[in-house]
């Protein structure tokens, strides 16, 4: 098997065979439910089958991307089928903004139960919850329509950058502490809280999707709601901490924990961690009093942990750090001090006196004459200077340089664009990316793109996918020398390489075509440079690697990238 951090799965080839995340049951023998995933999605997905098939669980219905549910909500593209239901990102034509549903089949065993979720869920009516639009049976279908958020970030795609910093693992703590407090007062429990169903905003506030509905769909339930989600919020401070899932089975794009060591504190896991929120953690994590060495006692109740947060000292976010220009930095304003030249270090300056000024009618006249006479050789000088340099133009002094256009070859010819007339895209195994979306790359319109697929994993696509790029029709045979890229996303990371070939639609190898160059970058634009140019009709821009890239619109979050517009060059 691959390994995670080089393999790539074009999630549009996948999604109908196997779910997006794994998924795993919650069980243990005292009550106290641990959130753990299976060792492979598809081990999960088997047993899933299997359960379904024992239950006599309908199979979800058959929908595709452009069905409409109600005449209103237009399917687009499906994130999750599993257990007999299935998750869509769509849009509701009639507000004109992107939405998520749920749907399952009406005689499904659970859709009694996730209708029921639903309309609780909605009737909360909390911001820091995703909210719960519609939840409607309809043509043998129960379907629930909610929030979209496209400004929002998984927790599951910033952890996978880094554990977060201190200030706003704290914040995310008590958001969803106070979040879900508010919840269990009302009698609503959230019982599948992961990294996934943690979202961070634009503006830093921590939104929860899925409050009681995400259980219902998979049939979870807990003799201790409230315990249950305690511990899934101290599970979720101690990965933000640490970057690793507090028990032994990898989960949700993080490692677990050794084997056979047991739960260890956050600040043994990693150096530099909160010692505060370190214990903080430990005590939401371990529910059967054995809190380690710590003397705090656990917290058992969303409401304690939000007890116990309060406690804390509030932690506050880094001092900015100003870094002044380097021609302000010996800049003082002292009285006195101003233009005067900076001080050496264990140096004493003499402070000099300045001479007393002219108070006298005399000194007046004396200082406006000096001035006349300062006017008079500067006005001198500047007419004998310029005598000078006509003469010398006109001798043919060799000191002169003269310009003739077209006589100097030493100096490297300017570059000039180079005009695409069409483009076509290259497809090496598996699916087309945005076929109908080429011309975008080259209208000279920045608000147009083409986009690639949504991948589970990168940034490099091999090997499961070699790659994906376009063909450049340049009309006739062009000297290529430079290519300048505009992307949609930054990160980590772009590379791109541009070959010349022979059609549209080559037949030879990419490794046999002559390569103009190769560039990587992380920011939003892409500079190519040959070494010397390369001759040719056809260009192929292909993309090997892609950055790991948040919610944008209707594309989910994942390793994905899009092109606005391609620029050449020769």
């Amino acid at each position: 098997m691959a390994e995670r951090s080089t393999a790539a799965v074009d999630v549009a080839d996948t999604s109908g065979d196997e779910p997006l995340t794994a998924e795993a049951e919650q069980a243990t023998a005292d009550g106290v439910a641990q959130t753990r995933e299976r060792d492979t999605a598809a081990e999960e997905e088997a047993a899933e089958t299997d359960k379904s098939k024992s239950r006599g669980v309908s199979s979800p219905p058959e929908l595709h991307s452009g069905h409409k549910l109600a005449r209103r909500y237009r399917l687009e593209e499906c994130v999750t089928r599993l257990d007999g239901f299935s998750s869509w990102r769509a849009v509701d034509e009639k507000l004109r903004r992107a939405v998520g549903v749920h749907l399952l089949p009406a005689d499904h065993p659970r859709a009694r139960s996730v209708l029921a979720a639903a309309r609780s869920s909605a009737l909360l009516g909390d911001p820091r919850f995703v909210q719960v639009l519609d939840a409607v049976e309809e043509n043998d279908l129960v379907y629930v329509v909610h929030e979209w958020l496209p400004d929002a970030t998984e927790l599951t795609a910033l952890l996978a950058a880094g554990p977060l910093e201190a200030h706003d693992a704290y914040q995310l703590v008590s958001q969803v502490s106070q979040a879900m407090a508010a919840a269990h007062r009302e009698g609503l429990a959230h019982l599948r809280l992961t990294p996934g169903a943690v979202l961070r905003t634009s503006t830093g506030q921590y939104r929860i999707r899925g409050l009681a509905v995400n259980a219902a769909l998979r049939g979870i339930s807990s003799e201790t709601p409230q315990r249950t989600d305690t511990e899934a919020i101290g599970a979720l401070l101690y990965a933000s901490l640490t970057q690793r899932w507090p028990y032994e089975n990898d989960a949700y794009g993080l490692s677990g924990l050794p084997k056979d060591v047991g739960l260890i504190a956050p600040d043994q896991v990693r150096a530099g961690v909160h010692r505060g929120l370190s214990e903080l953690a430990m005590r939401a994590l371990v529910n059967d009093g054995a809190t380690a060495s710590r003397q705090d006692p656990p917290c058992t109740t969303p409401e304690e942990l939000v007890k116990a947060i309060g406690d804390m000292p509030r932690i506050r976010p880094p001092e900015p750090v100003f870094t002044a220009p380097p021609e302000y930095q010996r800049t003082t304003y002292q009285q006195g001090t101003y233009g005067r030249p900076a001080a050496h270090p264990g140096v004493t300056q003499p402070v000099p006196t300045p001479p007393p000024p002219l108070q006298s009618r005399t000194g007046r006249v004396l200082k406006w004459g000096v001035s006349a006479l300062l006017i008079a050789a500067l006005g001198l000088g500047s007419w004998q200077l310029a005598d000078a340099l006509m003469d010398r133009e006109n001798s043919g002094d060799p000191g002169t340089t003269h310009t003739n256009d077209g006589d100097d070859k030493g100096q490297p010819k300017p570059t000039k664009p180079i005009h695409i007339e069409n483009g076509q895209e290259l497809v090496v195994g598996g699916k087309t990316q945005d076929p109908s979306s080429v011309s975008h790359t080259y209208d000279k319109d920045a608000s147009s793109l083409w986009r690639t697929k949504t991948f589970r994993e990168g940034p490099r696509l091999a090997p499961f996918k070699a790659g994906v790029g376009i063909v450049y029709d340049l009309g006739s045979e062009q000297d290529v020398s430079e290519a300048s890229v505009a992307l949609r996303y930054g990160g980590d990371r772009t590379k791109i390489s541009l070959y010349a070939t022979d059609s549209l639609t080559p037949s030879a190898d990419i490794e046999s075509m002559k390569e103009i160059g190769t560039a990587t970058t992380t920011s939003q634009t892409l500079k190519l440079k040959a070494k010397k140019p390369v001759k040719s009709r056809y260009v192929l821009l292909w993309m090997t690697e892609v950055p790991n890239s948040p919610v944008d619109g209707y594309y989910g979050a994942g390793y994905k990238q899009a092109i606005t517009d391609v620029k050449l060059k020769g």
